[in-house]
C-alpha cells in the first residue's frame, strides 16, 4: 500500500437509475483490472459485487459494496477504489453515504431509455457534494440504442459537454478501458498526509459472527496499521486493531492503509449499536476534530415485526440489530400487541426497502416472522403539545371541541414522473386519483409523440404511494414510466371542512383487533373496510356461534361481513313424534348459541395473519 501515496488514488461511486447497468459495468471494470471474473464468462452478467441473495434473486442492489483495483496508465499505477451503489429510490441515503467517501462519480444513463427520475436525483446529489461527474451512456450494444438522443437529454438537463459523453456497452466489455482512463485523468485525487494525526470516516459496516463488526472506513489522514489501540469520536470507547485489509474485491489482508485509500478494519468490536456510520476513528491520546457525518435518515414507512413464535422475540430482536449494521437507515423500536405479542416498530425509507429487510431476515437469520400493514407516521396537534405518530393504534380516535386534538398534519412528498408523451394522461388521472397536488411538467427532449419524454411534477401524500400507487404507474404506463419522490414536509387537513383523517379498526365479535389497524383518509373510508373486512370473512375459520366483522372509525361501522355459525344437527337422533319435539331441542340450540356469542372469544391464527397481511389492500 506504500506504493500508492493520495496522488495516484482515485475513489469514485457508479450513480444511475436502477437497472441501468451499474453491477454490470461494476463487474467489467473488476475482471478488466483484477482478473477475478474469467474470460470465459467475460459476456455473462456475473453480479459479482451483489453479494446478497436478495440482490442476486432480485437482479437489484440494495446495499453499496465497495472494490478496489489496480490499473496502469501511462507507465503509472493507480489504485481505484470503486463503490456500486444502488438505484432505487428507496435506497438514496445508501447512496448520499457512499459519496461521502469520494471525489467523484459515473452517471450512467441507459442509451435505450434516457434519463430517468433516479438519474436527475442521484445527479444532484452528487453536485450538491462537489464530486466530478462522468456522463456515460450504456447498453448501446442494444438495436433500439438512440446515443444522440440520449446525449441531448443530458446536455438540455444537466448542461453537460457532448464531447464529455462516453458510449460504452458494459455487458460485452466496450468502452470500458476508456471509462477507466477518464476517472483517472478527470476526478481529482483525495487531500491528506501521513505524518498528520490518525483520521478515519466510518461510512459502513457490516456483523461477522466470529470478527464482530467489521468497518469500512476512508482514511483522512495519518496511518492506520494492525495493532494500533484507535478511539471513536462517538461513543469514546477504545479498540485494538486487529485486522487491515481492502476489497479485491474480496477481502485481502494489508500492513496499514494511508490517506486517500479505502479499506476495512476489524478491532474487536463485539456490540452492533457500537459502530456508528459517519463516526469519526483517531488513535489514542492523538484527538482529532470530529468530521460532520452523516444527515440521519428519515424513516418515510413503518411497519411492526412480530415472531411467529412468541418465545422467538429475543432471537428476533437480535437479528434486527445485526442486520441494521448493514443498513443504518432502519429505525428500530419495541412495541407489544394483544394480538401477535411482544415485536419491533420498524422505520424504512420506503415499501421496497421495508420488503428487502424482510427477506433478508427470512434468509440470513431464518426468522419465521408476520410483518404488518405499512404506516407512515402523522403529526397530531394537541393543545399544549405536538406528537409524531407512527403507530395506528396510538392514533387519537376522538375528535370534536371536547377533545384535546386541535388538528392532524400528515406527510407529503414531491413526486417526479418521467413517463413517454403518449402515456401522460394516464398519469395525470392516477395522480390526481391520489390526490395530487401542485401539478406540473414539462419536455425533456423534442421528437415525434412517440418518442419525446416528459417530467411530471407534483405533490402528493405519503400514505397514497405506500399501497400500490407503484404497481398502477408501471400498468398504466406499460412499464415505461420512471417514478422519484423527496421529503417535502408535512400539510395540514382542512378543517373547514372537517378532519379527514381516521384511525380504522376491526372488530371481531365487537372487540378490536389491534394489529390490524389503519390510519386512512375519509374519501377512501368505504372502499378499504369493505376490502379488508371481505379479507377477513375469508381467512377467519367459523365458529359455533355466528361472528360480526366490522370496520369500525370511532363509534361509526362503515363495513360489515357476518361469518354464519357452524351448527350442529342436535335433531338427527330424533326419529317420529311430535314436531314440537325437534323444536325444543333447536330452541335450546339457539340459546345456548347466544349465551355463547356473549361469552365467546374469537382468535385470528397466525395464518389468517400471513393471508392478510400478505398483500396490501388494493
Amino acid at each position: 500500500m506504500t506504493e500508492f501515496p493520495c496522488e495516484v488514488i482515485r475513489n469514485f461511486s457508479i450513480i444511475a437509475h436502477i437497472d441501468h447497468g451499474k453491477s454490470t459495468l461494476a463487474d467489467r471494470s473488476v475482471q478488466l483490472l483484477t482478473g477475478t471474473i474469467p474470460r470465459k464468462v467475460f459476456g455473462a452478467n456475473q453480479q459479482v459485487l451483489d453479494k446478497l441473495k436478495v440482490e442476486r434473486e432480485r437482479g437489484i442492489t440494495v446495499k453499496a459494496q465497495t472494490a478496489s483495483m489496480i490499473y496502469h496508465s501511462n507507465r503509472k499505477k493507480y489504485l481505484l477504489n470503486l463503490i456500486d451503489t444502488p438505484g432505487h429510490v428507496d435506497f438514496s441515503w445508501e447512496v448520499s453515504r457512499s459519496l461521502a467517501a469520494c471525489q467523484g462519480a459515473l452517471l450512467l444513463v441507459d442509451a435505450t431509455q434516457g434519463v430517468q427520475a433516479q438519474s436527475i436525483s442521484v445527479f444532484h446529489i452528487a453536485k450538491e457534494r462537489g464530486l466530478e461527474i462522468i456522463p456515460v451512456l450504456n447498453k448501446l450494444d442494444m438495436p433500439i440504442a438512440d446515443p444522440s438522443r440520449i446525449t441531448a437529454q443530458l446536455q438540455s438537463m444537466f448542461g453537460i459537454n457532448p464531447a464529455e459523453v462516453l458510449q460504452i456497452s458494459a455487458k460485452t466489455g466496450r468502452g470500458v478501458e476508456a471509462v477507466l482512463q477518464a476517472v483517472v485523468e478527470r476526478i481529482s485525487p483525495p487531500s491528506g498526509s501521513v505524518h498528520e494525526p490518525l483520521k478515519a470516516l466510518l461510512f459502513d459496516s457490516q456483523y461477522d459472527r466470529y470478527r464482530g463488526v467489521i468497518s469500512l472506513v476512508n482514511i483522512k489522514g495519518g496511518v492506520m496499521r494492525k495493532g494500533d489501540r484507535i478511539v471513536s469520536c462517538h461513543t469514546g470507547k477504545k479498540y485494538d486493531v486487529t485486522e487491515v485489509g481492502v476489497m479485491y474485491p474480496e477481502e485481502i489482508p494489508v500492513t496499514h492503509l494511508q490517506p486517500g485509500q479505502v479499506g476495512y478494519i476489524a478491532c474487536n468490536m463485539k456490540e452492533s449499536t457500537e459502530a456508528h456510520v459517519g463516526d469519526t476513528l483517531h488513535q489514542v491520546n492523538a484527538p482529532v476534530d470530529p468530521m460532520p457525518g452523516f444527515q440521519p435518515a428519515k424513516a418515510m414507512v413503518y411497519a411492526g415485526v412480530f415472531p411467529v413464535d412468541t418465545s422467538d422475540f429475543i432471537k428476533l430482536e437480535e437479528s434486527i440489530r445485526r442486520l441494521t449494521l448493514t443498513d443504518r437507515s432502519v429505525t428500530i423500536q419495541r412495541e407489544s400487541s394483544t394480538a401477535l405479542g411482544q415485536g419491533c416498530r420498524l422505520g424504512f425509507l420506503g415499501t421496497l426497502h421495508m420488503d428487502v429487510f424482510r427477506q433478508r431476515l427470512e434468509d440470513e437469520y431464518d426468522a419465521n416472522i408476520i410483518v404488518t400493514a405499512p404506516t407512515v407516521p402523522y403529526k397530531v396537534i394537541y393543545r399544549d403539545q405536538t406528537v409524531i405518530v407512527s403507530n395506528p393504534t396510538d392514533f387519537p380516535d376522538e375528535w370534536g371541541p371536547a377533545s384535546r386534538v386541535h388538528g392532524v398534519q400528515e406527510p407529503m412528498v414531491k413526486a417526479s414522473i418521467v413517463v413517454p408523451e403518449e402515456y401522460l394522461g394516464d398519469m395525470m388521472d392516477l395522480c390526481f386519483s391520489r390526490r395530487a397536488d401542485n401539478l406540473d411538467h414539462r419536455y425533456l427532449d423534442s421528437g415525434t409523440s412517440a418518442s419525446a419524454r416528459v417530467m411530471l411534477t407534483c405533490t402528493l401524500p405519503l400514505s397514497e404511494i405506500v399501497t400500490d400507487f407503484f404497481d398502477q404507474l408501471k400498468s398504466r404506463s406499460s412499464g415505461y414510466a420512471s417514478f422519484d419522490y423527496e421529503d417535502a414536509g408535512y400539510k395540514a387537513s382542512d378543517l373547514l371542512l372537517g378532519l379527514r383523517i381516521f384511525q380504522m379498526t376491526f372488530l371481531l365479535n365487537g372487540k378490536p383487533v389491534d394489529a390490524l389497524a389503519l390510519v386512512i383518509h375519509r374519501s377512501v373510508e368505504h372502499k378499504i373496510g369493505r376490502t379488508w373486512v371481505r379479507k377477513l370473512h375469508k381467512v377467519i375459520p367459523r365458529q359455533l356461534f355466528e361472528v360480526p366483522i366490522q370496520a369500525a372509525i370511532g363509534k361509526r361501522i362503515v363495513a360489515r361481513e357476518t361469518l354464519a355459525a357452524m351448527r350442529a344437527d342436535v335433531t338427527a337422533g330424533l326419529y317420529g313424534g311430535h314436531y314440537e319435539r325437534k323444536l325444543k331441542h333447536l330452541e335450546n340450540q339457539k340459546e345456548s348459541k347466544r349465551r355463547m356469542k356473549k361469552i365467546g372469544n374469537v382468535d385470528l391464527p397466525q395464518d389468517a395473519f400471513f393471508d392478510i397481511l400478505s398483500t396490501r389492500a388494493k
